[in-house]
């Protein structure tokens, strides 16, 4: 499989030991060498608008969490201009069952897959050969 490697992977999600295994799992994978990880989708949004951050090249996105869903964090991302989301693949994890979820995120153009959690090596790699194919 001739695969492209990322640059960069931010993870966002609320939980903790989830984020170490999909990290793990990034890693494993050989697709990315740099993590980013942000426990709420309050502090990605921030990460992301520094100037002085990586873009991203993929955001794995949990839609349950606190404070700040998912849902929310992509109606604050759609304001940020074109050109800092522009190339920037998001993919929707989740553990929820609600069909509602996976229609509501394939009616969204920001949200390029939507996919049930764990993440694991073959998946990623499937995400990196679809979405990043150029």
């Amino acid at each position: 499989m001739n695969t492209k490697t990322l640059k960069h992977i931010l993870l966002i999600d609320d939980d903790e030991p989830t984020n170490f295994y999909h990290s793990m799992m990034i890693e494993e994978s050989g697709l990315c060498s740099n993590i980013h990880v942000k426990d709420s989708a309050v502090e990605a949004l921030k990460w992301l608008k520094d100037e002085a951050n990586p873009i991203p090249d993929l955001i794995f996105l949990d839609i349950n969490m606190p404070i700040m869903n998912g849902w929310e964090f992509l109606d604050e991302y759609k304001s940020f201009p074109e050109v800092k989301k522009a190339d920037i693949v998001v993919i929707m994890l989740t553990t929820s069952l609600n069909p509602n979820d996976k229609e509501r995120a394939n009616q969204m153009q920001e949200i390029s897959s939507f996919m049930n959690k764990p993440l694991t090596i073959d998946n990623i790699q499937k995400v990196v050969s679809e979405q990043f194919a150029k």
